[in-house]
């Protein structure tokens, strides 16, 4: 299975985090020294994905083609569509079903942020074995906010529950999915949930009924953080600084990303960056170019 296309689904309010989200889209905010949409963009980048679609809000529209253009800075393409308002995950597909066309889409949520030395060659992995659908379980502490996985005896998926009560199992699905192109189709036959939504767990039922979803678990060695609350928030900026300061390399750096793909030159991202200068982002790229 290739994997060409990558979803982020940037909309939304971002109730959770008023009334600093009232006034500045949260994927703007900062995320210790990146804006936030950089971490999920940076993904999908890390996966080889060169065409990428970004749903947004209108009134944000412009905001974001600001801070990422069209995305040639970056050696991508990125592209934008417009949700209304908030209908639910699953209406992502509906929204870019031009977009996905008869190709594989990974879909990755914009408040989301992954670390882990060998995610690449997970989710790699996970798209070659991927029959219909892949989702990503992480284990945390209060699952009956999330998507909940339960497992058979055969470590095989079982049942999922959207924010059961009590939940039977810690683990929940991340924000990170992986679908070949026939999800259009199946989201077509969703029906909006009590919340008037078209639940992404319900679309995920779909494929475990017809015995085409799997589940990658991400053990020790990964760090995944939902960021729509303020200590989320202050937990992945402190955490993605202790990485940085320690390493010596930054995350999400996006120029870096490309260049180690080889989609832009020294020279090109070097010109790009200029409108950097004086920052620490900026001296981060040249000397990493040198």
């Amino acid at each position: 299975m290739n994997l060409n296309k990558g979803i982020i689904l940037a909309g939304g309010t971002g109730s959770r985090l008023f009334p600093v989200s009232s006034v500045i889209n949260k994927h703007f905010l900062p995320i210790y020294n990146k804006p936030m949409i950089y971490y999920p963009l940076s993904i999908l980048m890390l996966l080889g994905i060169r065409d990428i679609l970004i749903i947004c809000n209108e009134k944000d529209l412009n905001s974001f083609r600001s801070l990422l253009g069209d995305g040639s800075n970056f050696g991508i393409s990125i592209s934008f569509k417009i949700q209304d308002s908030p209908k639910g995950i699953s209406e992502a597909f509906l929204i870019g079903k031009e977009f996905i066309s008869e190709d594989n889409v990974a879909l990755i949520l914009g408040d989301n942020f992954f670390y882990g030395n060998n995610l690449y060659q997970v989710v790699e992995k996970a798209v070659k074995n991927n029959k219909g659908a892949t989702i990503f379980g992480y284990d945390v502490q209060d699952p009956e906010r999330f998507g909940v996985i339960e497992y058979d005896q055969k470590g095989q998926v079982k049942k999922l529950t959207e924010k059961p009560k009590n939940p039977i199992s810690n683990q929940v699905a991340t924000g990170l999915y992986i679908y070949k192109s026939d999800v259009v189709n199946l989201v077509k036959k969703l029906s909006p949930s009590s919340r008037g939504e078209l639940e992404i767990t319900d679309l995920n039922k779909l494929y475990l009924k017809e015995g085409r979803l799997s589940a990658v678990t991400l053990n020790r060695g990964f760090v995944w953080f939902d960021v729509g609350t303020f200590d989320a928030f202050n937990d992945a900026s402190n955490f993605i600084q202790n990485i940085e300061d320690k390493q010596k390399f930054k995350i999400a750096c996006l120029e870096e990303i490309s260049f180690n793909h080889g989609w832009l030159d020294k020279d090109t991202i070097l010109k790009n960056s200029q409108k950097f200068k004086g920052s620490d982002y900026h001296s981060y790229l040249k000397n990493i170019l040198r």
